[in-house]
């Protein structure tokens, strides 16, 4: 697996794979990877020829209060992760090379950013598009994954593509969860033990929301009923939102159908933590 830092190195590689008729894959993440986003990795493998994966711990879509400095970075590690999945190109640049000068014109999404994540953290789909709008240029995918975890992100992306009419495929691989039925994420090193314990009380969350449309439930505000149920049990536990949504315009919804998204958000002591299910998509 080749390293690039800069975008003249990813384009230069690319190009070369082009012209041989290749087909190229993008897997845009910020790094600390798990095994989410190596079956995202694998994912895509099975649509193109040649697999470019991204560490970029993008400033853009961070708020002024929110984790940038901490955020987890260990690039020789998951170097070595990508490497043993079979990943052919890394891009690993410095935010100078991403952006030398200062950003002036960013992606702004309209309705769809504007309830759950958004509200929760003005700006963030603002510089989560940017850049990935940058990285579709630079690498020219045919194909682009990302994960079901984060829906709203993976929702607007898709919408972002058949809007601005981007010649490229956009594929969602399913959350990764552990055992306890936490779902994968780079954040979860931040929990604590005695959070960690309790993490799972979103996917518990989750469940209890399928349960009550598999037992008749048809008002979305039954179905939130059953989630926040769960979380009332937890005091240490603060929630964000519950939002049960259409699952393409992320519109709150009345009825609920098999189709239908929760979205969850939580705080588990200091660490913000979202999850995810539709309806009829049991956790596993």
């Amino acid at each position: 697996m080749e390293t690039v830092a800069t975008p003249a190195g990813l384009r230069a590689r690319v190009a070369e794979w082009r012209r041989e008729g290749q087909r190229v894959g993008l897997v845009p993440t910020m790094g600390a990877l798990h095994e989410g986003h190596l079956r995202l990795v694998d994912l895509v493998r099975t649509r193109a020829d040649r697999v470019v994966a991204t560490v970029f711990v993008n400033p853009l879509q961070f708020g002024p209060r929110e984790d940038l400095s901490r955020y987890p970075r260990d690039l020789e590690r998951d170097r070595a992760l990508l490497e043993a999945r079979a990943a052919d190109l890394l891009f690993a640049p410095t935010v100078d090379a991403m952006y030398p000068e200062p950003v002036e014109v960013r992606l702004e999404p309209g309705t769809m950013a504007s309830r759950w994540e958004g509200s929760v953290r003005p700006g963030h789909f603002s510089g989560v598009l940017t850049v990935v709008a940058k990285l579709f240029h630079l690498v020219g995918p045919d194909v682009a994954c990302f994960g079901q975890k984060d829906f709203q992100q993976a929702a607007l992306i898709r919408r972002m593509v058949r809007d601005l009419d981007w010649p490229l495929e956009v594929i969602v691989g399913p959350t990764v969860r552990e055992a306890d039925g936490l779902a994968l994420s780079s954040r979860n090193r931040y929990l604590t033990p005695d959070d960690r314990s309790r993490a799972p009380l979103l996917s518990a969350a989750l469940r209890a929301a399928q349960r009550a449309w598999r037992d008749g439930a048809t008002e979305a505000a039954a179905v939130e009923r059953a989630a926040a149920a769960v979380f009332a049990s937890e005091p240490a536990v603060t929630v964000d939102y519950i939002a049960v949504a259409d699952p393409n315009t992320l519109e709150p919804v009345a009825t609920v159908s098999a189709e239908t998204v929760v979205m969850v958000a939580a705080r588990v002591g200091t660490t913000r933590l979202i999850d995810n299910a539709i309806l009829d998509q049991p956790i596993p």
